[in-house]
């Protein structure tokens, strides 16, 4: 009944997905049906993590951080674990090699949530490495199954989308973060006196990995490239949408894409999916 007991863990990390976030929801059913469950069972175990550093301010969430960190050793080292949630993340890494390393940069990045709150520019990059980047890598080392050189080829394509993903976040997020958290991720920016040079510099940034990540997109195995492409399409019309309002504005409201115009990036995605041209 083992088999039974993984489905049970991965079906949770499709609940998980699937009521966070839409737009990663949808990416995962664009991509071939192989791909579906380690994918959930990433997302869940990273969106936890972030979860516990960014909403339970009511506990001890350094404590909590610890034992879920600890829980995860375990989970990989025995192969088997009852939060569902780490057992597909466990499963996904052996069936994938997804590398420790990946795994402890992430960690790390989820405790300078916790510590740090200004991110001058080696901090930052650090964060957004773990937190981001590396959720690229272990994407990438499912969407390669195996394939080493083919993986190696397309790290930094891999790093480039997680981190435009970040990015965008973090100006879609600016009102929370900096309001609720007392965070600030760009280096070198007040957002007291957040200006449109700062914004446009910032986005300068970001639309570069945008550039960086379409090509390796274009790389990808076919039966990954569609949901890889239709996230990358969400984020994008997020980031266009960001760039036309005012700096003064993200401080005040979360910027989102309405989900009518989701709607047509998702038939467009599809449509390109179908005919192999992106």
């Amino acid at each position: 009944m083992l088999e039974l007991f993984d489905r049970s863990a991965f079906n949770t990390g499709r609940e998980i997905t699937h009521l966070y976030s839409t737009s990663f929801g949808k990416g995962i059913l664009a991509l071939d049906k192989r791909f579906h469950d380690p994918i959930y069972g990433i997302y869940g175990f990273v969106r936890y993590a972030d979860e516990i550093v960014d909403t339970f301010f009511h506990v001890d969430q350094r404590t909590l951080l610890l034992e879920f960190m600890d829980d995860t050793k375990r989970a990989i080292e025995r192969k088997i674990s009852l939060n569902p949630v780490l057992h597909a993340f466990q499963k996904t890494v052996h069936d994938y090699g997804i590398e420790e390393e990946l795994i402890n940069a992430f960690f790390k990045s989820m405790y300078m949530d916790l510590d740090q709150k200004k991110y001058e520019e080696d901090y930052y990059n650090e964060y957004i490495y773990g937190s981001a980047e590396v959720v690229g890598l272990m994407c990438l080392k499912v969407f390669t199954e195996g394939n080493f050189e083919l993986y190696e080829s397309l790290k930094m394509y891999a790093r480039s989308l997680g981190a435009a993903f970040q990015k965008v976040n973090f100006l879609r997020d600016v009102q929370s973060d900096f309001e609720e958290r007392g965070r600030v991720y760009f280096p070198g920016v007040d957002f007291r006196a957040f200006t449109e040079e700062k914004k446009r510099k910032i986005e300068a940034e970001i639309l570069q990995d945008f550039i960086m990540a379409y090509e390796g997109i274009l790389k990808l195995p076919r039966g990954a490239r569609g949901g890889v492409y239709l996230a990358y399409k969400y984020y994008l019309a997020l980031f266009k949408k960001i760039r036309r309002v005012e700096a003064s504005r993200i401080l005040k409201e979360r910027i989102r894409v309405p989900d009518n115009h989701k709607v047509l990036i998702m038939a467009e995605s599809y449509l390109r999916t179908r005919l192999n041209v992106f």
